[in-house]
């Protein structure tokens, strides 16, 4: 069977799918089709139904729940992993709820324009939650954001992935790490984005793809350097050590296995949604049996 698999060009993707999409494993039969996407690209791909496995935003699942369920294997959940919402170095955020005659950073964002990598990613999720005044936003793609705010086309943006390790040696500085706002208001991990499968596959498919995408990320743990050139290709920032603090970042016990912990932090979130009218009423249960 050949099925459509979608996921991000950024290194804890192309870590993680590496073994699976090149055969470095048993794929038992399973042969896929893959398509590479930034993850608002993905996040339209899904909701259009073109991809039969993909990754997804979080933000975007809750939407997408009589369709897809989700993987045990391949989240982006953890701590200390979220988005960071940056500005110029040259550039303060005012206070325009107290009118204070000092810049008050983080204060009130109702004046800004933001650029956000998507209005159906787990960041601009965040955002709105953190910040439910920001409104005047545009969407970009998440590689571009940076040069927006330091050429002025934006007053602020939302930084995701790789650019969290950069953005400070590019003359950016944070506003908010909205991860660290997401664990200190709830006390739970941060889920970012997950790997969706169409539920009207067979359910022995399910459960192979399942099983197949746990072991392509112990190969890859295994077996360190062997999805290097995988992710050098595809990846935006090519320096090496930058690519491996991504998926120390995003790749851990969580992507092997959402368990307990992993799943209380979804159905979390996916709560909150829900009492903040941000996603539809969810009918199905969200996890793969």
């Amino acid at each position: 069977m050949r099925l459509k698999l979608g996921f991000s060009p950024c290194p804890n993707d192309t870590f993680i799918f590496d073994a699976l999409a090149h055969h470095k494993i048993d794929t038992e039969g399973l042969d896929f089709e893959v398509y590479l996407g930034d993850v608002e690209d993905l996040n339209n791909k899904a909701f259009k139904g073109e991809l039969d496995i993909t990754k997804i935003s979080y933000h975007a699942y809750g939407y997408l729940t009589d369709d897809y369920v989700l993987l045990d294997s391949g989240s982006a959940l953890g701590k200390g992993c979220g988005p960071i919402l940056v500005q110029s170095s040259k550039f303060k955020v005012q206070s325009f709820k107290d009118c204070h005659p000092e810049p008050v950073e983080g204060d009130n964002l109702s004046g800004l324009k933001i650029a956000i990598p998507g209005k159906y990613t787990t960041a601009n999720f965040l955002l709105s939650i953190a910040h439910p005044e920001a409104t005047n936003k545009v969407e970009m793609l998440f590689s571009e954001i940076e040069n927006a705010v330091l050429n002025n086309e934006v007053d602020a943006g939302l930084i995701i992935h790789e650019n969290r390790f950069t953005y400070k040696e590019k003359g950016l500085k944070k506003i908010i790490d909205l991860g660290e706002y997401w664990e200190e208001t709830t006390g739970e991990l941060i889920p970012l984005g997950g790997i969706i499968i169409k539920r009207n596959l067979p359910e022995e498919t399910i459960r192979k793809v399942n099983r197949l995408l746990r072991k392509s990320i112990e190969y890859a743990f295994e077996n360190p350097a062997s999805p290097l050139s995988y992710m050098q290709t595809n990846a935006q920032e090519m320096d090496k050590e930058v690519m491996m603090q991504h998926v120390d970042l995003y790749v851990n016990k969580y992507s092997i296995d959402l368990g307990v912990e992993g799943r209380e932090a979804i159905s979390q979130m996916f709560n909150l949604a829900q009492e903040k009218g941000i996603i539809p009423k969810i009918e199905h249960s969200i996890f793969v049996k």
